[in-house]
């Protein structure tokens, strides 16, 4: 199982905006903290505002905050609200063209069982667990 670089860095922007719960962040900081686009960060922190986790305020001195307690913020929830689908393999997307022997085939069952599992240890997991080292990573950021 590998997540997109968007689910990636979804879970990055929500770790730094936490290290700093102290203040508003701006996008070009955890840019430049991360070395991701500007311009991708905008598109991933826009989703994340649409979906409950940032707030943002705007104006000269403006910028973003989490809209929720980092106890709340579910990493299993996050991944599946920013992955667009989990098809381990083409027959979980339904296309079973390309293998002969999808009809006798257990490997899906023994997948499906692997990504709930993976899944279930992610919904262990919220915000805050992940940001316990708080000053460590803030160290980090600079």
């Amino acid at each position: 199982m590998r997540l997109t670089s968007f689910t990636d860095y979804s879970i990055r922007v929500l770790l730094y905006v936490n290290v700093h719960n102290d203040r508003l962040v701006n996008i070009q900081e955890i840019a430049d903290a991360y070395g991701i686009s500007k311009n991708h960060l905008t598109k991933i922190i826009y989703q994340l505002g649409k979906l409950g986790y940032l707030e943002t305020v705007r104006g000269r001195n403006g910028g973003i905050r989490l809209a929720m307690e980092p106890s709340e913020i579910n990493i299993g929830q996050l991944v599946r609200k920013t992955e667009e689908d989990f098809n381990i393999v083409e027959c979980f997307g339904g296309d079973h063209s390309g293998c002969p022997i999808t009809s006798i085939c257990t490997l899906k069952g023994v997948l499906n069982q692997a990504l709930f599992a993976f899944l279930k240890v992610l919904d262990s997991y919220t915000l805050e667990d992940i940001s316990k080292n708080k000053i460590k990573l803030k160290e980090l950021f600079g």
